[in-house]
């Protein structure tokens, strides 16, 4: 301010730290792979390249589930 010293940075809420926190936690745990799914899927139907209709997340965590009961690669469960 006027002392020469910087202004502090403003402080984040309990809720949002939480929020941050649940948002990380289920990046790691693979929770939102289905909306990383639809993402993907709507920016490839915005460039005109339709990938087909898009999974009901119920029919993309089967689809998951089974692709890697086939394909099994390292993984903690």
């Amino acid at each position: 301010m006027g002392d020469g010293q910087a202004a502090a940075p403003p402080r984040r809420g309990v809720r949002d730290v939480a929020a941050s926190v649940a948002r990380f936690a289920r990046g790691v745990m693979g929770a939102d792979a289905y909306e990383k799914y639809a993402a993907h899927h709507a920016r490839l139907e915005a460039r005109g390249e339709c990938p087909g209709r898009l999974m009901t997340e119920r029919e993309f965590w089967r689809d998951k589930t089974d692709r890697q009961d086939r394909e099994p690669q390292g993984r903690c469960c």
